[in-house]
């Protein structure tokens, strides 16, 4: 039994600690998008219903984030160590590294309460399209590593009206701290339940979105001026 435990653990420590990326840096989410301050708007609430359309771009950390995911999920599924990795610690990895399940779920989210939902690949073809109003969608995630089972998950959509005047956020965050995978006490369910939790993270994030979503557009934008916690940066 002790053999077949230090197995199980050293297959993980060869997956986690030879194939598993770092998730990137977060950078603020306007950056390479707003080229000239961004003002407030004169809305006192974002407008929304079936006669709004909307439109869409993601943030560099979007973009960072799904690229980091898809790494994690291939190399979880096909890297260095895969041979020796049992099967549910190996599939466990791979079903929580989905790469488009914030940006599939905040999409959805947003379709149910616009009339029409369009997501540009930059800011000039969204400008030309000239929608009522502007969304950046912006989501990162923190997966575990050989150095940390730290999980996070943070996502959020900041809105401006049709003249690129910031008007508010949604946004949501989930964190939960694990004790290290190769813990010598844990036995391959408990590896396996505690990579889920990297899910569950990236899910309770969305869902608190989805509950800051709602309390945006039923009640007045804040008149405060709203700030990236990351960076400092003000988002307007």
């Amino acid at each position: 039994m002790k053999l077949a435990l230090a197995s199980t653990l050293t297959m993980t420590i060869l997956l986690t600690g030879c194939s598993v990326p770092t998730a990137p840096k977060a950078v603020s989410p306007l950056d390479s998008l707003f080229t000239e301050p961004v003002g407030r708007s004169s809305a006192t609430s974002v407008a929304s219903g079936h006669n709004v359309s909307l439109g869409l771009v993601y943030s560099h950390n979007t973009q960072a984030n799904r690229a980091y995911l898809q790494h994690y999920q291939a190399n979880a599924g096909t890297g260095f160590g895969q041979s020796l990795l049992v099967q549910s610690i190996h599939d466990a990895y791979v079903a929580t590294s989905k790469p488009d399940l914030a940006v599939d779920w905040v999409k959805a989210s947003l379709q149910r309460q616009f009339g029409s939902v369009t997501v540009y690949p930059d800011l000039q073809s969204l400008r030309a399209a000239k929608p009522d109003v502007v969304a950046v969608v912006d989501t990162r995630s923190q997966l575990m590593t050989s150095r940390s089972s730290d999980i996070e998950a943070d996502v959020r959509a900041i809105f401006y009206d049709s003249n690129f005047n910031y008007i508010g956020t949604a946004q949501g965050h989930d964190a939960k701290a694990l004790s290290p995978l190769w813990a010598d006490y844990k036995r391959s369910e408990e590896i396996v339940a505690d990579i889920n939790e990297q899910q569950n993270v990236q899910v309770r994030a969305l869902q608190k979105f989805d509950q800051s979503l709602s309390n945006l557009l039923t009640s007045p934008a804040d008149k405060v001026s709203m700030i990236d916690n990351q960076t400092g940066r003000k988002l307007y």
